[in-house]
């Protein structure tokens, strides 16, 4: 027990040290809608059941989600990616703003969102719509702003961490986000990041960026072998079919993040995994010219009956053609077994210094440079639990190794946030305090007190402070706590590792404001503030002026809203003089205490109707 609580702590720290590591995710970001309804009847134009809307939620979904778990895990995430100038759009904006993500999204009018929506019985998905046409490719002035976005928030980024490189993650979906042009941008300038992780439909797309890790599904890692073998861009047809004996070539379906194990067959280029003419259907066991006019197969787009397979048990064969994907390997192999005697050929083609092959609900395998695999397993989940669980995969991982954790560390913390992810329905975020939780680290950080003293305060701030976490400081009267606070107070945790809100005493507030204000009492406001997530410590104080907690606290960051420049805000030069930087955050348009208190005036009170009856 003594070794396991050892353990814990050691992740822990892990944990720790990648708080507030710059991260700069870029790919296709979409939106995930999620419909839950009821169903009670059936209709009677068609035997479908009768649906009732009952909730319905919006999720930052692909690289956005990506994006918005390094967030949640504690990591400081920029993202760039297209974004349509729609609905959905606005909602993606929304979403990457409510879990503090620096959105560096480009928008293009004429190319929308991609979206995916899902509608539920029962926490049963019955049908998905997909919206939007990602095929549309980035115009020129589109790819133009593209770029620019990357080297600024590049920079950006750069500039925060006190001169060091930033981290790279590439969510490459196929979508269109990652033109060549921006794929080229990214090879050549790979030496601006420490730290590069790659998840690519298509990994022979990268060939050349050198990540520090990929993490490509089964099938992903399969399909790339198989264009190894045929020399990617096919070649002679005879000469390639000697060299791809016994290798399958495997496309994605239209939506390759749909089923991992599902996969579409077609032509090899150069003829990879072919039949020959006369040989024995696989299936059947009659001649192959039986099945195709004497054309081997399979040739071509699949046939009806082909074109959705699946892995069998064994990892080997792919039901309705029978062609196996390694012949050598043997019977009674499956998909793990399989994946470990390829890592070598995988890092050799993709050029990355760990390969991590996810296997869904069978978890992952996972090799470096050693040449020692290491497996990880998680637990089978349905899969209305499971969307969104490789983002959190990957941003665990790529926070890991960023903090220079070691491979068996990395695995293992990955794997971890992304099984704690899958206990509900949608979209799957691994927060912080969660994997802190699961380790055991949560009830020691939620012991401390939310409220506290300023000598309690000072205390604690030198104890984050001896651990390396950086501490966001800000202060106000928050007398109606609206949704502009909320957005602000989350923008403003997401500059640091530790934020503390300075609250106004109810003197105090009656000096600033006029003695019809505050609204509610400095025990109200203090406890609404402690209740939100982003908060760490709330703070009263009775001076009009924070100057003696900012000397006691001496922030990292001091946070002030408002559109107005920081040099206006009358404590930077104490903050400055301390070594803290200075930061202005602008309120949400209409969203003020005192527009909020001017409505409630406005509106006279209504005596309530006596329906009919004598006084």
């Amino acid at each position: 027990m003594a070794g396991a609580a050892a353990e814990e702590r050691r992740l822990a720290t892990v944990v720790a040290g990648w708080q507030g590591r710059p991260v700069l995710v870029v790919g296709d970001a979409m939106l995930d809608e999620w419909r839950f309804a009821e169903s009670e009847r059936l209709c009677r134009e068609a035997p479908a059941p009768v649906l009732t809307l009952r909730r319905r939620i919006s999720a930052a979904g692909g690289a956005a989600n990506t994006a918005v778990n390094v967030a949640a895990l504690g990591g400081r995430a920029a993202l760039v990616a297209p974004v349509g100038a729609d609905v959905a759009g606005d909602e993606l904006h929304d979403c990457l703003d409510r879990a503090g993500v620096w959105d560096r999204t480009v928008g293009h009018p004429g190319r929308p969102t991609p979206v995916k929506r899902r509608m539920l019985a029962g926490n049963q998905i019955l049908l998905r719509e997909d919206s939007g046409d990602p095929e549309d490719p980035l115009d020129d002035d589109g790819v133009a702003r593209l770029l620019t976005a990357l080297h600024c928030a590049t920079e950006e980024l750069r500039a925060v961490a006190a001169g060091q490189p930033p981290t790279l993650v590439v969510c490459d979906y196929g979508l269109g986000a990652l033109p060549s042009a921006v794929r080229a941008w990214l090879v050549a300038n790979r030496d601006r990041y420490a730290t590069v992780a790659l998840d690519a439909h298509d990994l022979a797309d990268w060939r050349g960026l050198n990540p520090t890790v990929v993490t490509p599904s089964f099938a992903e890692a399969t399909r790339l072998l198989a264009r190894a073998a045929a020399g990617f861009n096919g070649g002679h047809r005879s000469a390639a079919r000697g060299a791809t004996a016994g290798h399958l070539h495997l496309d994605h379906l239209a939506d390759p993040a749909d089923g991992p194990s599902e996969l579409v067959v077609g032509a090899a280029p150069g003829g990879a995994g072919e039949r020959e003419p006369g040989s024995p259907h696989p299936t059947s066991g009659a001649p192959a010219a039986e099945h195709g006019g004497g054309v081997a197969g399979p040739t071509g787009e699949p046939t009806p009956g082909e074109e959705r397979v699946a892995l069998t048990g064994d990892g080997l064969s792919v039901t309705g053609t029978g062609v196996t994907v390694n012949a050598a390997a043997g019977a009674g192999v499956d998909r793990a077994v399989l994946a470990e005697s390829r890592l070598d050929e995988l890092r050799e083609h993709t050029g990355a210094d760990v390969v991590a092959v996810t296997l869904d609900t069978e978890g992952a395998v996972v090799g470096g440079a050693d040449g020692e695999p290491r497996r990880s397993h998680s637990t089978p989940v349905p899969a209305s639990h499971a969307v969104g669980a490789g983002d959190a995969y990957l941003a665990a991982m790529t926070l890991a190794l960023a903090a220079e954790a070691s491979l068996p560390t990395a695995a293992q913390l990955a794997q971890l946030a992304a099984t704690i992810t899958v206990s509900d329905t949608g979209t799957c975020v691994c927060r912080r305090e969660d994997l802190l939780d699961a380790l055991g680290s949560g009830p020691e950080e939620a012991g401390r007190p939310t409220q506290v003293g300023a000598e309690e305060l000072t205390a604690i701030v030198a104890e984050h402070r001896r651990a390396g976490r950086s501490i966001v400081f800000t202060n106000g009267c928050f007398d109606v706590l609206h949704p502009g606070h909320v957005r602000y107070l989350t923008q403003a945790r997401a500059l640091g590792d530790l934020l503390v809100v300075a609250v106004n005493s109810d003197g105090s507030v009656r000096r600033l404001k006029g003695p019809d204000r505050p609204v509610n009492p400095v025990e109200d406001r203090a406890a609404l503030l402690a209740a939100l997530e982003c908060v760490d410590h709330v703070v009263v104080f009775e001076e009009d002026s924070p100057a003696k907690l900012i000397e006691a606290v001496r922030p990292d960051v001091y946070v002030k809203g408002g559109d107005y420049p920081p040099e206006m805000v009358p404590e930077a030069p104490l903050v400055r003089q301390l070594g803290g930087q200075v930061r202005t955050l602008g309120y949400v348009p209409d969203r003020s205490t005192s527009a909020i208190i001017d409505r409630i005036r406005s509106h006279p009170v209504v005596p309530p109707v006596n329906e009919g009856r004598p006084a």
